[in-house]
């Protein structure tokens, strides 16, 4: 439980200058539906593209590439905003709007249920927010077991992050399912056997529209049409995890204790202002990309707002936290990535005292 906000809370003028200078344009709403919509389509495009295209080799590949980039920006903006139930106007357009997760091969329910009931409530609290303790194999989490092979993570994981979509549709979705060890989501919900029916099928599904129609299609070698497949999820997770390291895990991140008693000093939107930060907001190109992560603090206080109010949204949140002496941090995309290298470096030799402790 978090502190109660007293009467001169920042929050409450920061929702109220929101909500009647941002919030009552709805045209601003309509741009993520668009962009939604046209993700989508563009998606299945460049899926066509593949089928009609990819007996050129160089064109097989270029056609995977694009299509697995349209894949990484349509989750991080339009599912991601979906999920939240902040791109439709209606909760069931937006949970219909989610079962794009199936058609990536993962599994829209327990995503919604790990990243809404752990991360959004508890976001950088050790041993509740399974966004940021996903494996042993990185250690972030100040209080998680410590393995020699961790002083080299800043190192080996420069090659292992652009395998993160791989790892997510065949290692990690199974370990919400089936792990116990360090399965933070069993402890609040119960998968529903559909939810086990729906995984397995999504990933026949997706195995067999992304690898066997292209190789039973197109007059390719199985081995050209996999490796085409292979590359796209290289450096799809390549542009993905840009987005996943640079807003809660930089060298100054902070990953408080769980109090003893439940209950926190800060209140709770004094407790995403600690732990989440932005990067290259108002940037074109990288607000494009990444929607709700560049202005991520924006989306942690607001997270059922459309990542097309953020820009709108953000130099109000500066205001404040220049007023009430709240930090906030922006960094440009290139640094927010160095700062997480900084962070697997110094996190890597043990215990750190200075990042670990009850709020």
């Amino acid at each position: 439980m978090f502190a109660r906000a007293s009467k001169d809370d920042f929050f409450k003028k920061l929702v109220k200058e929101v909500q009647e200078t941002v919030l009552k344009n709805k045209k601003i709403q309509y741009k993520s539906i668009y962009k939604a919509l046209g993700l989508l389509a563009l998606f299945f495009v460049f899926y066509g593209c593949i089928l009609l295209f990819g007996n050129s080799t160089p064109l097989l590949y270029t056609f995977y590439i694009l299509m697995g980039w349209t894949m990484i920006v349509l989750f991080v903006n339009s599912f991601h905003d979906a999920a939240h139930g902040a791109v439709f106007f209606t909760p069931k357009q937006n949970r219909w709007f989610c079962y794009v997760l199936e058609l990536f091969g993962s599994n829209s329910e327990i995503w919604i249920r790990r990243h809404i009931e752990l991360h959004h409530p508890y976001p950088n609290v050790q041993n509740w927010d399974c966004d940021i303790k996903q494996s042993d194999l990185v250690r972030l989490f100040p209080n998680s077991k410590w393995y020699k092979f961790h002083k080299f993570q800043h190192i080996y994981m420069w090659f292992l992050y652009p395998f993160y979509t791989i790892i997510w549709l065949f290692s990690r979705d199974f370990k919400d399912f089936f792990g116990t060890k360090d399965n933070y989501l069993k402890r609040i919900y119960t998968i529903p056997v559909l939810e086990y029916v729906k995984l397995f099928a999504a990933k026949v599904f997706n195995i067999f529209y992304m690898l066997l129609i292209p190789y039973w299609v197109l007059d390719q070698q199985f081995s050209t049409v996999f490796l085409a497949w292979f590359v796209m999820h290289l450096l799809s997770s390549a542009l993905g995890v840009v987005a996943l390291i640079s807003t809660h895990v930089d060298e100054h991140a902070v990953f408080p204790l769980p109090p003893e008693d439940g209950r926190f000093d800060l209140t709770w939107a004094e407790h995403q202002m600690l732990v989440t930060k932005d990067f290259s907001a108002g940037n074109p190109i990288a607000d494009f990309l990444y929607g709700g992560f560049t202005h991520h603090v924006a989306h942690h206080l607001f997270p059922t707002v459309g990542h097309t109010y953020y820009p709108y949204i953000t130099p109000i949140i500066k205001k404040y936290a220049a007023e009430y002496n709240l930090p906030y941090t922006c960094y440009p995309a290139i640094e927010a990535v160095k700062s997480h290298f900084y962070l697997l470096k110094n996190s890597g030799v043990g215990q750190n005292i200075f990042n670990s402790y009850e709020l």
